[in-house]
């Protein structure tokens, strides 16, 4: 897909035509698509032989690899808030939409209002104008625009799309800034460790040399570490990058995402996290679809895509099934309450009975949300004495076999 097609605007193309009199033509069009250009030959009576798209040389690469045209989340939370205001408040749609267009400084963003924009004057939908940009639309943003749509209440679906992807970025922000913390520790122990190894261990190891003294397996370890280290550092850095590269990609593979999958959730403390996360997000996500009026099949079908775990995805598969062989949608996860705790499949029945589903739906994510807020601003205290055990091991194994050969021979001297 090129730059052009992901964000609706109009392209340049090269075309070739013969008309009535057999003479050949050549130009350049500016259209939406190649069909349009062939359509525009054909009214003229002339017959198209050939269009391709052109492409200035160098814009076309520049345009592809520049930073500005990525649209965040957090600019997805604006134009969804600003959107539901404006609407709310009694202005047309394209009117609205022309305000943002104006509001926004990103150049990928003014793209794609624009292309809504032209998408509603041509008489087309809101959401079938969001269809165009799957990168930054998701399905779950543009199944619920559609039903706002149908129902007649989009404003009021646009708010919730906009609480929805607030409470999104909020958990997603929280998870990463609990592992800020020891992922900096591991990294500075990491880097002070290839250090040593590089200008501290080299001095102790000519010592060592010069008295001849026998050394301990640990220490002829850390040596042969250090001059390896040392002699191949450009060689260390590519393996190391390699090993990183490598294991990203074997973990994207589908034959192994179940093993990584089953790996994240099972990791000391970061385990439970993960789970309670999960819980929190497929929650928000139908109880969000649901009060928007999307159907439960359909509801769970676009949870089942926004869901990256496999074991996630196959309870929320096998729970469409479950439905719709009349199966009640508790019991999938009453069955599986080694992903979703006994709360979640309790709660789902007590809406279901009650009627009130969409609500008991939003309770349950409430919760869990609260729960994930409260361990990740504690995250970094239980990690801590982990961390502790973790350096001290390593500093203790360093000191111990670099100061063991010393006290050998300082026995030797005596």
């Amino acid at each position: 897909m090129t730059i052009g097609q992901t964000y609706g605007q109009k392209m340049k193309f090269k075309y070739k035509e013969q008309n009535k009199s057999g003479q050949i033509i050549e130009g350049i069009k500016e259209a939406s698509d190649k069909f349009f250009v062939a359509k525009e030959i054909r009214d003229k009576g002339n017959i198209p032989l050939s269009i391709d798209e052109y492409k200035e040389a160098g814009k076309f690469f520049l345009s592809k690899i520049s930073l500005f045209n990525k649209i965040s989340l957090s600019e997805k939370i604006i134009f969804t808030n600003n959107l539901s205001g404006m609407l709310s408040a009694g202005l047309a749609l394209t009117r609205a939409l022309s305000v943002l267009e104006k509001q926004s400084t990103n150049p990928g963003m003014i793209k794609v209002v624009k292309s809504l924009i032209d998408e509603v004057n041509r008489g087309g939908t809101l959401s079938s104008g969001m269809n165009k940009f799957p990168n930054v639309f998701s399905s779950v943003f543009i199944s619920m625009v559609r039903s706002g749509e149908e129902s007649g209440g989009l404003p009021r679906v646009l708010s919730e799309i906009g609480v929805t992807l607030k409470k999104t970025y909020d958990l997603n922000k929280k998870i990463k800034g609990a592992m800020i913390y020891p992922s900096i520790i591991i990294g500075t122990i990491f880097l002070i460790g290839i250090l040593m190894m590089i200008y501290v261990v080299p001095t102790l190891t000519e010592t060592f040399k010069d008295l001849g003294t026998e050394l301990p397996g640990s220490t002829q370890f850390i040596i042969w570490l250090s001059d390896s280290l040392s002699e191949n550092t450009l060689a260390f850095a590519l393996i190391i990058l390699a090993i990183v590269g490598g294991f990203i990609a074997f973990a994207r593979l589908k034959s192994t995402q179940k093993y990584f999958d089953f790996l994240v959730l099972h990791l000391p403390i970061i385990g439970n996290l993960i789970k309670e996360t999960y819980a929190a997000r497929t929650t928000r996500m139908m109880s969000s679809l649901l009060s928007s009026g999307v159907d439960l099949s359909k509801a769970l079908s676009i949870t089942e895509d926004v869901l990256s775990n496999s074991y996630y995805k196959k309870v929320i598969n096998g729970a469409i099934s479950a439905i719709e062989k009349g199966i009640p949608l508790s019991v999938s996860f009453k069955d599986n309450i080694n992903l979703y705790p006994v709360m979640v499949g309790e709660m789902i029945e007590v809406g279901e009975e009650t009627g009130k589903l969409s609500q008991m739906l939003l309770d349950v994510a409430v919760f869990y949300e609260n729960e994930v807020d409260d361990k990740t601003k504690n995250l970094s205290t239980i990690i801590e004495p982990v961390l502790m055990v973790f350096i001290g091991g390593a500093v203790g194994f360093f000191a111990i076999s670099m100061i063991s050969p010393m006290y050998s021979i300082m026995d030797t001297i005596h």
